[in-house]
């Protein structure tokens, strides 16, 4: 098959996920764009920079795509109000204009914690939260694009990652799985021993490549790894394959506000503390079922983990398992 033949995908942003993403497209036989602001090297990747909140030149960065994963996500909470709605809404002109489906890596903040504490695509948007008040505003905004014919998208959703790529910006990333190999306390939040979802970033970046195949429209809750074990129980399946002390300290509510007036993101996480004070459990039964898959599986998970952080390179195992 020939480059004018293959399918182009384009991955917007880096972060967490990207870079592996276009990893995974590559391998998967597309040719494969990377838009950033910076261009980092990715082996067989075209590297494309570009404004993406100025629809133009956001165009001009996908022209030919077939498909656009969108998984932008700035950095700093408190430039989320300031930088996410021009930029999901430059994307989403530019992919109008250019025919591409769009692939929109989300998160369940703008959802409500049901009495069960089961998050399924079709739990009601009713944030708690400023961050999870725009997170539906955008989405609402995507969908009803789409009922009006403007455009192609399928949204994906996480909950927080652990993993290889999941690095600085996440509880349970390389950053943790050091400290505690050094001896040190992780810092988590709410109630550790409640049930809590945690995705695994290669089922992430795995479930975002099958819809961009199949471009299926709609919602999907993607494969969960860490599903209804709790926080304290992660930690300690972290500290045993590394053979050192499960050390986790709570970090209180007040304390981040109080280093909130300091630290703007700290401030800002404290309003998504709810998500870790009942039952946090993701369904992701609707696209299993679909693609015939489920996560990874935990030990499989917990080793890759704590390799990554370690530098290791382990052979490739893939993620998600075909059922």
């Amino acid at each position: 098959m020939t480059n004018e033949t293959r399918e182009l995908h384009v991955v917007l942003g880096a972060g967490q996920v990207g870079p592996g993403l276009a990893a995974a497209l590559v391998a998967r036989g597309h040719r494969v764009r990377v838009v950033t602001r910076t261009a980092p090297a990715i082996d067989g990747v075209e590297h494309v920079r570009a404004d993406l909140t100025e629809p133009d030149a956001a165009a001009a960065a996908l022209r030919g795509a077939d498909v656009v994963y969108d998984v932008t996500n700035p950095a700093s909470y408190a430039r989320w109000a300031a930088l996410l709605p021009p930029l999901r809404r430059g994307i989403r002109q530019a992919c109008a204009k250019v025919g591409a489906h769009l692939v929109v890596l989300d998160n369940l903040y703008m959802l409500e914690v049901p009495e069960d504490g089961t998050l399924r695509e079709t739990t009601p948007r009713r944030p708690r939260s400023r961050k999870g008040e725009l997170r539906r505003l955008l989405e609402a905004e995507l969908l009803d694009a789409v009922a009006r014919g403007e455009l192609r998208a399928t949204i994906g959703r996480a909950s927080d990652f652990f993993g290889p790529g999941a690095g600085a910006h996440s509880f349970f990333g390389d950053d943790a799985i050091r400290r505690l190999a050094a001896g040190k306390s992780v810092f988590v939040l709410g109630d550790p021993d409640l049930p809590r979802s945690y995705s695994y970033v290669p089922d992430v970046i795995e479930g975002l490549a099958r819809l961009g195949e199949a471009r299926p429209g709609g919602v999907f809750h993607l494969p969960v790894a860490w599903k209804e074990g709790s926080t304290r129980q992660l930690v300690e399946a972290l500290a045993a394959e590394l053979g050192v002390a499960p050390l986790a300290t709570r970090v209180p509510g007040w304390m981040l506000a109080v280093l909130g007036i300091f630290v703007r993101d700290l401030g800002a996480v404290r309003e998504m503390l709810y998500q870790w004070e009942s039952r946090f459990v993701v369904d992701d039964s609707a696209f299993c079922a679909r693609f015939g898959v489920r996560a990874t599986p935990v030990a499989q998970a917990i080793t890759s983990s704590v390799a990554a952080a370690r530098g290791e390179v382990l052979a490739p195992t893939g993620a998600l398992h075909v059922e």
